[in-house]
Parts: structure tokens; C-alpha cells; sequence
């Protein structure tokens, strides 16, 4: 049976995926959800690019851990500047570390500030404002004085 959410053309998604896939179909993707991906995703970046910075700039990152420790000061946007990639290869892989902790910075910042924006508009669902109330008690009253009008010229009338 062909897989329905498979795009024409693209190999289908392994069981993780259509899982994850199914999910966000389900119940959307949340700024939380999204944000919970990013920072796995930067983590686990950190540990590949501090061994892939070892591996392309020896002479700077003497160790691995040297190498995650950079990789850690570029995607928090810290950069404190003591250990700094000599190779061009290096300069290209800080590049993508430095946009890709923007993003990171990003994204947690939309999740809490949406999570904020949620709570007030629940509290705000919860509370009776009093301008609506009065609206709703006006609107109450003008039905009430319409049906008495119609009442009154019917009798007129008949």
C-alpha cells in the first residue's frame, strides 16, 4: 500500500519520521515542541561540529573537547574570543554555528512569549469584561422594547 503522505518522488519517511509527521498532522507542531527539536538538535551539533572542528583546524582545537567547547561559545552567541578557527573550512562551519544559534535563540524566545500570550488570553476567556456585559444587558433590553413595539402596533392595527 502506497504511503499516502509521501510526497510523488521523495523516498518515503522512516517510521520516526511518519510518526512525528502523523503528530504534527494530529495536533500541530507547538513553539514548545519546536523549540524541545532545535535545542536537541543544537546539542547534538555541538558534540559533531567540536569533533569536525578538530578534525579540519588541528593546530587551533588540540583536543575534541576543545573543539565542543568553541562550538558551545558560537551557537549561545557568546564568543569569547579565546579559541577562534584558523582554516577557511572552519570559518565556513563557524558561520553556519553562529545563524544556526540565532535560530536556536529564536525560536526558545517565540516559545515562551507565545506560552505568555496563551495565559492572557485564557485569563481573558475566564473574566467577564463589564463593557460586554452591559452591551449583552443593553441588547437584551432593545429586544425586549422591539417584541412590546410590534406587540403595541398589532393591537393598533387590529
Amino acid at each position: 500500500m502506497p504511503n499516502p503522505h509521501a510526497m510523488e518522488g521523495q523516498p518515503p519517511l522512516r517510521p520516526l519520521g511518519q510518526r512525528f509527521q502523523k503528530r504534527v498532522e494530529r495536533k500541530g507542531l507547538r513553539p514548545r515542541y519546536a523549540a524541545y527539536v532545535i535545542v536537541v538538535f543544537w546539542a547534538i551539533g555541538v558534540v559533531v561540529f567540536g569533533i569536525v572542528e578538530r578534525l579540519v583546524d588541528p593546530d587551533t582545537f588540540d583536543n575534541v573537547w576543545l573543539g565542543m567547547w568553541w562550538a558551545i561559545q558560537t551557537v549561545t552567541t557568546v564568543g569569547y574570543g579565546d579559541v577562534v578557527p584558523g582554516s577557511t573550512a572552519g570559518k565556513v562551519i563557524a558561520s553556519f554555528m553562529m545563524l544556526g544559534g540565532l535560530s536556536l535563540f529564536a525560536v526558545v524566545t517565540g516559545a515562551i512569549t507565545s506560552a505568555f500570550v496563551a495565559q492572557a488570553q485564557k485569563q481573558r476567556a475566564g473574566a467577564r469584561e463589564p463593557v460586554i456585559e452591559k452591551l449583552n444587558e443593553v441588547t437584551i433590553q432593545l429586544e425586549a422594547l422591539k417584541a412590546d413595539l410590534a406587540r403595541l402596533e398589532r393591537r393598533a392595527s387590529g
